[in-house]
């Protein structure tokens, strides 16, 4: 009943958000010859830095006076905001920015360029005021969370290892997946349930070290956001949320080196301009390159040579690239890639055994930005990314082979068209070719050969959208959205007809034919309602559609983990989420706070069957289990921005369940996602200019498990048997890490380029012995009457201390 319920719910939904896009576009029609004929301007432009030419993503350009009349940049750094004829004072800000104020006399269309400084000193001809601050209260965005490199960097790192997807994992309503993991929860989802974007390109495995470090060397990092509410229509194809990742461009202004040296890895990055004539300061292109290794195996090979690890070894490395060319101020082409791998190696003479597993990510993009006019931005992209995994294993005569992996071909449009102060419109449409390579395995045993006959599978996903952020006045702001996405499953396939599980009786599909096609309404809304000087409420609801999906039996992102697409067997996941949120800000904007309560329903979850066995021949989709989920909780959060004491306390109550009809016979349990309380509390302090610390705290309740509750004998074989699905809580997960950075000033040229610190951080500073996994010793004999059964918790990191010096210049 509730479920037919929500049905009719979202068909009214859709249809009203389908009639209400329409009703827009329409209006827009007869409103585009009224709105040519009156006499407004448009002032239109590009923010950078004025340092290193970089855009400057959301900054603000506003009316002095009068934030309802403004703009926010777009990903490339442009604005257009139009006005009727007048003179106006137009703040330009940005976040640790000084805020430029300019008399604009808006008698004719303007295009302004403006390059935003922290050097006050250098801006004699414009009034510096204060930045803006009040972003978080004054926007229709819900869940939304930006992190800046170098606070970032400032946050205590395990094995001095910076890393953005730990640091998300601190904000409220994002937990982490498991000790030392780089895997996130967002909202009681999954982990296959963030869109993870570096650059336009889907990131399938985001963790080194079976998931210890995320892949995003930081030195290579412009921006990260996160969406965990209402997503923006120009962003699907998953549940739970969006970590939008954009690297660097590039210094176009002069050389710059940066990098650093710590106990397990190194980093290098370079940045240069190019084309860069003798009459301008600024090049028409910039390159940057930036690679990290680690090579803490490599040191202790020694040591390791009269041990049982003899012969083992273990590295990562990444390789960030990107390149950008201005043709002209309407033209910009920009090309970048990614390139990164781990390899465990494993070669014994003792044993006669050689292992080696390497997998990782490869992406490349290509964007190409047009500014058809003042009011019109266009940009193109080209995505290909692939993800895999390999296994090759040989001992004695025996040699075993596995690989899995994705691959994508992706193009999109974009447009932004600025009609006027009021409204903000995008549309654009995303295409992908997906090929999944499902575990594919082959072995050896002397003269005989053994062979999955696990099918790729091919598929096509589009989509369409189109939004429009309309500031009704100064207190209500409204973001209607829609995307409508398409995913066909193609061939060359091989189905298997009836119950015949062998891969006999199979009906074959040539290449391209449609096999199965799904369709998807996905309407978003959000609005703002802003009373008194620093306060507003916020309301959000979107439904997503996610056609890829990761199913595994593990809590976190593992290499070995497969991607799988929907077909006539695996249906769409679908989710729909509803939230609230009151914003304030206290003392000028010191404070930021704000409470965020959630509801999430979810359709088409996807598990393994309790009695599911891998084997080489036989389809996994024939394994699966499918059923029905919901999470609801409430975030509170607090944010300190400005002064030599800054940080953030977040936290979150929360409860995730699910419902399949074939576990945990047919009752309802607890999500391994679920985290009944998160709390995270991050601060940093500036004692002086040299000398500054940072100190993190987190607790969490501990991960749900399925417990061992009984031990038995079958043909004289101890066999364990075990509890509800996930009715065992492993205790409370709680550690504290510490940092001090020293920043000398030399005295005698306090103002060279050359820069270099010292970080020193402490990880898990009183040693708890967080659980990582438990296993289930069984102890005695049949013989003797005292066979039994013991749980031992397994913890993996005590105090680590760890050293990094990092050089700029």
């Amino acid at each position: 009943m509730k479920t037919a319920v929500y049905l009719v719910f979202l068909d009214t939904f859709t249809s009203f958000m389908s009639r209400r896009l329409l009703l827009l576009i329409a209006c827009l029609c007869l409103f585009l010859p009224i709105h040519a004929q009156n006499e407004t301007f448009t002032l239109s432009g590009f923010l950078k830095d004025a340092q290193n030419g970089e855009a400057l993503i959301g900054a603000n350009v506003y009316v002095q006076g009068n934030t309802a009349l403004g703009a926010t940049t777009n990903l490339y750094g442009f604005y257009s905001l139009s006005l009727p004829k007048g003179d106006y004072q137009i703040a330009f800000s940005y976040i640790g920015y000084a805020t430029q104020v300019q008399t604009i006399s808006l008698n004719k269309d303007i295009r302004q360029n403006i390059e935003l400084s922290d050097n006050t000193k250098a801006l004699d001809e414009v009034v510096i005021t204060d930045e803006r601050k009040d972003e978080n209260v004054k926007s229709t965005t819900m869940g939304k969370e930006e992190l800046s490199i170098d606070r970032i960097k400032s946050i205590p790192a395990l094995m001095g290892e910076v890393d953005i997807i730990k640091a998300l994992q601190l904000m409220p309503g994002v937990q982490a997946a498991g000790e030392g993991n780089s895997g996130i929860y967002v909202r009681g989802g999954g982990p296959d349930q963030n869109l993870v974007l570096l650059d336009d390109a889907i990131v399938y495995n985001t963790g080194h070290l079976f998931g210890f470090f995320s892949v995003f060397n930081a030195d290579a990092v412009k921006n990260t956001t996160l969406y965990k509410g209402a997503m923006p229509a120009n962003y699907g194809g998953r549940l739970s949320s969006v970590i939008d990742i954009q690297m660097k461009e590039g210094n176009n202004k002069r050389f710059e080196m940066e990098g650093g040296i710590g106990i397990i890895s190194s980093r290098l990055t370079i940045m240069a301009p190019f084309k860069k004539s003798k009459s301008k300061k600024t090049a028409k292109g910039s390159f940057l390159f930036s690679g990290r290794r680690t090579y803490l195996f490599d040191i202790i090979q020694p040591l390791l040579k009269k041990t049982d690890f003899a012969g083992t070894n273990y590295f990562f490395y990444d390789i960030n690239l990107k390149a950008n060319y201005q043709f002209s101020d309407k033209d910009r082409l920009y090309v970048s890639g990614y390139f990164g791998r781990d390899v465990f190696v494993y070669n014994s003479t003792k044993n006669q055994t050689n292992v080696k597993i390497p997998w990782g990510n490869a992406t490349a993009t290509v964007r190409y930005n047009h500014l058809f006019n003042d009011k019109l931005f266009m940009n193109a992209t080209f995505v290909f990314n692939d993800y895999n995994f390999s296994f090759s294993g040989k001992q004695l005569d025996f040699s075993f082979r596995a690989k899995s992996g994705v691959r994508d071909f992706n193009t999109k449009i974009d447009l932004d068209y600025y009609l006027n102060s009021k409204h903000n419109l995008k549309f654009g449409m995303v295409y992908t070719h997906h090929r999944m390579t499902p575990t594919q395995a082959s072995a050896t045993s002397g003269t005989t050969d053994f062979e999955s006959n696990i099918n790729r599978r091919y598929s096509h996903e589009l989509a369409w959208y189109a939004s429009d952020e309309f500031k009704v006045n100064e207190k209500l702001k409204l973001d209607f959205g829609f995307r409508l996405s398409m995913f066909q499953h193609i061939g060359p396939y091989g189905k298997i007809s009836g119950d015949n599980i062998a891969g006999f009786d199979t009906v074959f599909y040539k290449r391209g034919k449609p096999i199965k096609t799904y369709f998807g309404p996905e309407p978003r809304f959000a609005m703002r309602y802003a009373f008194g000087k620093n306060n507003s409420i916020k309301a959000g609801i979107a439904l997503n559609y996610q056609y890829i999906h990761l199913v595994s039996s593990s809590n976190s992102t593992l290499p070995t983990d497969v991607w799988v697409q929907s077909s006539a067997i695996v249906k769409p996941q679908m989710a729909l989420q509803y939230s609230v949120g009151y914003f304030r800000n206290f003392k000028e904007d010191m404070f930021e706070t704000s409470i965020e309560v959630y509801f999430k329903h979810l359709w088409n979850q996807i598990e393994y069957g309790e009695s599911y066995v891998g084997e080489l021949n036989i389809d996994p989709e024939l394994g699966y289990v499918f059923g029905k989920g919901k999470a609801y909780g409430a975030e509170f959060f607090i944010k300190k921005r400005t002064g030599k004491l800054n940080g953030w306390i977040g936290y979150t109550i929360s409860r995730s369940d699910r419902k399949f009809k074939d576990l945990n016979e047919g009752k309802v349990f607890v999500a391994k996602y679920d985290r009944t309380h998160d709390l995270s509390i991050n601060i940093a302090y500036n004692i002086n200019k040299e000398w500054s610390v940072g100190a993190t705290f987190v607790y969490a309740t501990g991960n749900a498990i399925t417990p061992a509750n009984t031990l038995s004998l079958i043909e004289f074989n101890p066999m364990i048997g075990y509890s509800e699905r996930n009715s065992y809580r492993v205790p409370a997960y709680h550690r504290m890490d510490l940092s001090l950075t020293y920043t000398p000033i030399p005295k005698r040229r306090p103002n060279r380029r050359w820069h270099s610190s010292y970080n020193f951080s402490i990880y898990n500073v009183y040693n708890r012995k967080n659980t990582y996994f438990i296993y289930n010793k069984i102890e005695g004999s049949t013989l003797t009457g005292d066979l039994k059964q013991t749980p031992i918790n397994v913890s993996l990191f005590p105090v680590i201390p760890s050293f990094t010096w990092n050089f700029k210049f």
